[in-house]
């Protein structure tokens, strides 16, 4: 089993939601009101150098781990319990039926021997854990079981950098569980608690834009395109001559050319409303479906300005901002105004630190 702490374990102690992206490291800590509802008590995000984290890997351990320690700094937190996760490319998951009424030492021993028909590698070589999903919906007496495995190394990467940076981790997820489970909360505040909705889900990261399709809390289909918001970073480079950092910190910032706006701004959102439209195609001819009821967008480049709208007019189906602070309290160490604005590049984060209230 994972030794520090389970994928799918629950903890109420306080607990750090820290996400690490190709591009930055955010963090999320909450707390509960009084009404049950969620408090947003520190959040902080800290840019990473490009070529530090390449496609889920750390190529450069200290910096990120320093880079982890700012962070935290900067949130003003005293807690060091942490949830983090890994790129679901790098977790192999599965769900399996098995009989109900085992106890759970019965029930590992059961998953361990069907795991070796689901992963390519010798149980020695994995970090491996597992949860009851609940009654099976196929045979009466049976319990769906879904199995997590992730190759060591990947799990003490993570491990490793919390404790560079002063961390205990407590939590391993995968990124697109933690994601799905904030989305969750905001796919609960649509007509009918989004009862039967089907939900397209898009995170727009620094060079990937992974695809979730979600109905009722089940994943229909996912996938990821090579797209994403540095793009816009190159496309600034060639127009005006700058240096991949500076057109980085000026992208941020928004000191850049009257120009920008119309002569690399639209454009550029444009063509990435045609990759949602394209990616939904893909969705439409490879299932049975044929429209969703709703989109929803993430990620760093989710807030840039008539993305939505422009989603809209090339989809024709609704489409948000997910926010996942949405309908939360703000605790007296978060800038409101700051958050909002960069609200969307916390849905990962913020899915890990709501861990800690999971039951």
């Amino acid at each position: 089993m994972i030794s520090i702490g389970s994928l799918f374990g629950s903890k109420s102690a306080p607990l750090l939601g820290l996400d690490i992206s190709s591009s930055s490291v955010k963090l999320v800590e909450l707390g509960l009101a009084k009404n049950g509802g969620y408090i947003l008590e520190r959040c902080a995000i800290e840019p990473l150098e490009r070529g530090w984290i390449t496609d889920g890997n750390v190529e450069k351990f200290d910096e990120v781990a320093e880079a982890m320690r700012r962070v935290v700094k900067k949130s003003g937190t005293r807690t060091r319990n942490v949830a983090m996760a890994l790129p679901a490319s790098a977790v192999i998951t599965k769900k399996i039926i098995l009989p109900g009424g085992m106890t759970d030492a019965e029930l590992e021993v059961q998953v361990e021997s069907e795991a070796n028909q689901y992963i390519p590698f010798s149980l020695d070589e994995v970090s491996l854990d597992f949860c009851v999903v609940g009654p099976s919906p196929t045979s009466q007496g049976d319990v769906e079981v879904l199995i997590a495995a992730s190759r060591k190394e990947k799990v003490q990467d993570r491990q490793g950098l919390a404790e560079a940076a002063g961390l205990k981790p407590i939590i391993i997820d995968v990124e697109s569980y933690a994601s799905r489970l904030a989305a969750g909360r905001l796919i609960g505040g649509l007509p009918d608690e989004g009862k039967d909705r089907m939900v397209a889900l898009f995170e727009v990261g620094a060079s990937t834009t992974s695809m979730q399709v979600i109905r009722n809390d089940e994943v229909l289909y996912d996938r990821d395109q090579a797209f994403g918001g540095a793009q816009l970073t190159q496309l600034i480079v060639r127009q005006y001559g700058f240096s991949a950092e500076e057109a980085e910190s000026k992208k941020r910032s928004g000191e850049l050319p009257e120009d920008y706006e119309a002569g690399v701004l639209r454009p550029f959102v444009d063509s990435m409303a045609q990759e949602v439209a394209r990616a939904l195609q893909f969705f439409f001819t490879s299932t049975p479906h044929n429209r969703v009821d709703h989109i929803m967008v993430a990620g760093g480049s989710a807030a840039l300005p008539g993305l939505s709208d422009a989603i809209t007019a090339q989809t024709t189906f609704p489409c948000a901002l997910a926010d996942p602070f949405q309908g939360m309290q703000f605790g007296d160490n978060v800038r409101e105004k700051k958050v909002r604005r960069e609200a969307p590049s916390y849905l990962t984060s913020c899915g890990l630190a709501m861990r800690r209230f999971l039951q």
